[in-house]
């Protein structure tokens, strides 16, 4: 079996499993081959789980969506980690920017660009998930960016800020094209 349809075959069990127990420490939720099969993409069960939790109880991020950026995480996990895990230490909430920082006027990026990189080393807090709800509205607001594309810009800009905001604006800028060449219907 492929690894993206196990990955989708795990996905869905869980959500299965999800709705018919109550329990929620994700390292007795999942079975060892699960976790085995997590391990080798470069995933931990806490990120599976916070998926799975979060689109059994309010429809996002889909099983779609989060197969797309578990690519991006497995990629960079075979290219660039070359499948070594925990060589980087796990950050802690307080490691991440609070949700008003600004960089270029733009709130919430310098978290949003933290967790991306975090999700793509590994290395996410335990109780933080990369595509949450706040990650979600963020990438709405700022150009309906998909969150796999933004992880992916995130790993091509090689910690270069400056590449990431030219990438949100770039995509705003494109929303705001595209809305202003839908028709105006409102006078019919």
């Amino acid at each position: 079996m492929e690894w993206n349809d196990q990955f989708m075959q795990i996905f869905s069990d869980a959500v299965c499993r999800f709705h018919e127990q109550t329990e929620t420490d994700p390292e007795r939720f999942f079975s060892q081959p699960e976790k085995a099969a997590l391990h080798s993409i470069g995933y931990s069960v806490h990120e599976m789980y916070g998926y799975v939790q979060s689109y059994a109880t309010c429809g996002e991020p889909t099983p779609s969506t989060a197969l797309l950026i578990s690519s991006v995480r497995r990629a960079y996990f075979i290219t660039s980690q070359r499948k070594m895990t925990g060589s980087l230490a796990r950050l802690r909430e307080s490691d991440l920017p609070r949700e008003d920082e600004k960089l270029q006027d733009i709130a919430y990026l310098p978290r949003i660009i933290r967790k991306a990189e975090a999700k793509l080393f590994g290395t996410l807090p335990l109780d933080q998930m990369y595509d949450s709800l706040e990650d979600r509205e963020f990438l709405r607001a700022h150009g309906d960016i998909p969150p796999a594309d933004f992880l992916n810009a995130v790993w091509w800009a090689h910690g270069d800020r400056q590449k990431v905001i030219s990438f949100v604006l770039r995509a705003m800028q494109e929303k705001e094209a595209a809305q202003e060449e839908l028709p105006d219907f409102s006078a019919v």
